[in-house]
This record gives structure tokens, C-alpha cells and sequence, in this order.
């Protein structure tokens, strides 16, 4: 057997094989738990305001804090599974992460939450990126691969919707704080499943992390979005709202310099992005992701602010969602091979645009089926359309060195445009007055535009043969 020290650098080592069906059903219930913490808290926001008296800013960084830091740190997080062992990151991931989620449990102030929503978004960006980049190297290319992924995709893209539900059941039944209690046991199952059924795989190539390049990409993103949430009270050319934009646009502009010129082991090689695979799957991903997540907060703030329902209702309101990024999720490794991947990203974003359209003409006295369900199973199963294509066009040709690195880039555009989209939404509905509908009606007619301008990237992608990617 090659041990790591002795196989040519650059290259992916690993031991053999275990089984693929346990290491597909752990990754994807890590996964899992990544994006449904994304959502979860969504239902609970009024429980949490109540108890801990967050206000309406404390309320979008309980939300944004795990965004923020899940973005900025998906690139370090990939490369440090290429370079430090994927079975190693994706068990130090979710030991923060179950750390966190019993911090974010037991806080007693707004400040003790929101710190540890961050830190759970840390501990998040190092198992999101692992998780489909176990797959791709434990998984030979081929029909089992594009199962794997598919399945990867659906119960990622699923996670969403379940979170609303999850957190309804436990908010009404029990209390805000077991979203995240719940975490740690789950947690402590998934690292001993992981230390039983994965084996170690690492790129043995250059050591070495972009620290700096990790800081000023989150500095950059996190005062951008703070910059955009000061707008609805001070108006877009104030000082409160352009000072930290301008520094946050400032930061990205070092954070793409120290890449290109100074950083030894980059954290995001620009060279990377000459592949059109991978530059068009990052647009599109960013667009769909700037859109997808603004679903579930509007709708759920609608459904208890103004349809006046508990957050169990609200929950199950989301059921119909669920299953369609189910099925949508597993039927695309067999459209893929009838149609193509171009064909089927450009229906799936269109079939989504549709629904946020329709859901654009919310008013309050729209019912539960034509004002939620059936516009938000367009949103969705056209959602769960893409999920998997994406991936799917991203990773195909990369070397098996860099596929973290590519699963991260992908992973943080798509959390970079929800936490960045979610913010300017946001922002917008709430300068938007009127009827206790119209914010969220302009934001669903945004997300429209978005997703439906994500349609249009989808041809930065090359063509591909209808047998996948």
C-alpha cells in the first residue's frame, strides 16, 4: 500500500475503499444538517425576539452571523480538507459545530446567540466543502457518482424546507432553543460514524493556508452586508450605510490582489476560473443562491405576522416545498442523461423565476394554496432542478487535489449570494411600505429578475453531451 509520504505531489492519497452507501448517507445527513441550520431558525425568529428581545436588526444577523462566517470560510474550509485530510476536517467541522449549536442553545443574551451562529457557521464551512468532495474521491466517475451527487444535492436542497418544518415542531413543542440543542447529540453521532466508516484522503501537495486571504474576504462580505442592512433607516447615500460598503468593497479588492500576486498558496487560485465549467456553475450558483434563501424568511415572517399562524403551521405550510426539491433533486440523473446540463439548469431556473413571480402577488388575503403552496413548489422543484446539475458541471473535470477547493468555491458563492441577497431583500422590503404584503411582494418580483438572470448565465457553461458532464 502507497502511504501518503511517498506518493507524488500534487496527487490525492487515500486508503481503500470502504463501502460507498455508508459514506453517501453520512455525508449526506452532514450536509443536511449544514443547510438546515441555514433555515431552521427562520420560524423561530419571533420566539427568539420575544424571549431575548433581539430587535428587528438582531433578528437578520441571527440569521446572516451563520451565513457570513458559513461563506467566508467555505474556501479555507476546502482547502483544508485537500491538504490537512477530509476525514479530519470533516470531524474537527462538526466538533465545532456541535459546540456551538449547545453554546447557541443555552445563550441568554442576543450577543451569546448571535456569536454562536457565527461560530457554527465556522464550523459548517469546513464540513460543507468535505462533504461533496468525500464523495467525489471515494466514488469512481459514472452512474454511481451522479446518484451519489443527485442524492447529495436533493438532501442539501431539502434542508431548507425541512429546517421550517423542524423548527415549528420544536418551537411550539418544546422551545427556540432545542434548533440548536438538537445539533449536539446529532453531532456526536455523526463524528463516531465518521471515524468508523471514513478513511483518511488528503491532496500531499504544497502545505499551507491563505489565513489573510480567508480575513479579508469575510471583513469584505461581512461590512458589505452590514453597509446594505443600514439602508432601510438611513437611506443608501448615507455615511452609516456607504462607510462600511466602501470598506467592505475595499477588502474584496485586497482579498482578490493578495490571491493574484502574494498569497504562496492561494485560498482561491484565480487560475481556476479559466475553466468555464467551473467560472459558469460559480455565476449561476450565485445567482440561484441570492434568491433561494429569501423564500423561507418572507414566508415565514408572512405566515405568522400576518396570516397569524403558530410556528408548527408555518412549518407544515412548508411540507409541499420539501417534497418537491425531493423529487425534483433525484429525478435529474436521469434528465441530465436525456437532455444535457444546459437544458436542464435553463428549465430549472425558468421553472423557479415562474414561481417567484407568482409569489409576487401575495396579499393578505391570499389563500394557503394559491398564495404558498403551489408558487413555492415552482420555486422549489425548479431549485431542486439545479442543485445537482451544478455540482455535477463544476467538479467534473477538476484534478482530484482541487476538487475541496472547487466544492468550496461553489459552496461559497452559493452562501455568499444568499447571505448577500438576503440582505439587500431585506433592505428593500422593508423600505417598501404599504400593505403588510407589499415588501415582500417587491422582494419575491427581485428574486424573479435574479433567478431568471441566473437562466440566462447558465450559457457561460460549455456544452455538455447529454450523458452529464
Amino acid at each position: 500500500m502507497t502511504n501518503a509520504a511517498d506518493a507524488p505531489p500534487g496527487q490525492s492519497t487515500a486508503q481503500p475503499p470502504a463501502p460507498t452507501w455508508p459514506i453517501v448517507g453520512l455525508v449526506c445527513m452532514a450536509q443536511f444538517m449544514m443547510v438546515l441550520d441555514v433555515s431552521i431558525v427562520n420560524v423561530a425568529l419571533p420566539a427568539m425576539e420575544s424571549d431575548l428581545r433581539l430587535g428587528a436588526d438582531g433578528l437578520q444577523w441571527v440569521v446572516n452571523g451563520y451565513l457570513l462566517t458559513f461563506a467566508g470560510f467555505l474556501l479555507l474550509g476546502g482547502r483544508a480538507a485537500d491538504l490537512y485530510g477530509r476525514r479530519r476536517a470533516f470531524v474537527a467541522g462538526l466538533t465545532v459545530f456541535a459546540i456551538a449549536s449547545l453554546v447557541g442553545g443555552l445563550a441568554t443574551t442576543s450577543e451569546q446567540l448571535i456569536a454562536a451562529r457565527a461560530i457554527q457557521g465556522l464550523g459548517a464551512a469546513v464540513v460543507a466543502p468535505a462533504t461533496l468532495t468525500i464523495l467525489t474521491t471515494a466514488i469512481p466517475a459514472g452512474q454511481a457518482r451522479a446518484r451519489a451527487i443527485a442524492t447529495w444535492g436533493a438532501v442539501g436542497a431539502a434542508g431548507g424546507a425541512v429546517g421550517s418544518i423542524a423548527g415549528g415542531l420544536l418551537t411550539d413543542y418544546l422551545s427556540w432553543r432545542w434548533i440548536l440543542l438538537i445539533n449536539t447529540p446529532t453531532g456526536v453521532v455523526a463524528i463516531i460514524a465518521a471515524l468508523r466508516v471514513l478513511t483518511e484522503s488528503r491532496d500531499v501537495g504544497t502545505r499551507g493556508l491563505d489565513v489573510t486571504g480567508a480575513i479579508t474576504v469575510t471583513l469584505g462580505l461581512s461590512a458589505l452586508e452590514f453597509g446594505v442592512l443600514q439602508t432601510p433607516a438611513y437611506g443608501w447615500g448615507s455615511a452609516r450605510a456607504l462607510i462600511p460598503m466602501g470598506v467592505g468593497v475595499l477588502a474584496l479588492a485586497m482579498f482578490v490582489l493578495i490571491q493574484a500576486r502574494f498569497a504562496r498558496v492561494p485560498l482561491m487560485p484565480l487560475r481556476v476560473f479559466r475553466a468555464r465549467s467551473v467560472s459558469g456553475a460559480v455565476l449561476v450558483q450565485f445567482l440561484l443562491g441570492a434568491a433561494g434563501f429569501a423564500v423561507w424568511y418572507f414566508l415565514s415572517l408572512y405566515m405568522q405576522g400576518v396570516l397569524h399562524y403558530s410556528a408548527l403551521q408555518a412549518g407544515l405550510a412548508f411540507l409541499p416545498h420539501t417534497l418537491a426539491i425531493i423529487v425534483a433533486s433525484k429525478a435529474t440523473p436521469r434528465l441530465v442523461g436525456r437532455v444535457g446540463l444546459r437544458p436542464l439548469l435553463t428549465a430549472g431556473a425558468l421553472i423557479s423565476a415562474a414561481g417567484f413571480a407568482w409569489q409576487a402577488t401575495i396579499t393578505p388575503e391570499s389563500g394557503l394554496l394559491t398564495g404558498i403552496v403551489l408558487p413555492g413548489v415552482l420555486i422549489t422543484g425548479g431549485m431542486g432542478l439545479t442543485s445537482a446539475p451544478i455540482a455535477m458541471a463544476a467538479t467534473a473535470r477538476v484534478d482530484p487535489g482541487e476538487a475541496g477547493l472547487v466544492s468550496g468555491i461553489l459552496n461559497s458563492s452559493r452562501q455568499v449570494g444568499g447571505s448577500l441577497g438576503l440582505a439587500a431583500l431585506t433592505s428593500l422590503a422593508a423600505a417598501h411600505t404599504g400593505t403588510p404584503t407589499s415588501g415582500c411582494a417587491l422582494a419575491f418580483w427581485a428574486c424573479a429578475g435574479v433567478v431568471a438572470a441566473g437562466a440566462v448565465a447558465v450559457l457561460a457553461l460549455p456544452r455538455t453531451s447529454k450523458g452529464g458532464a
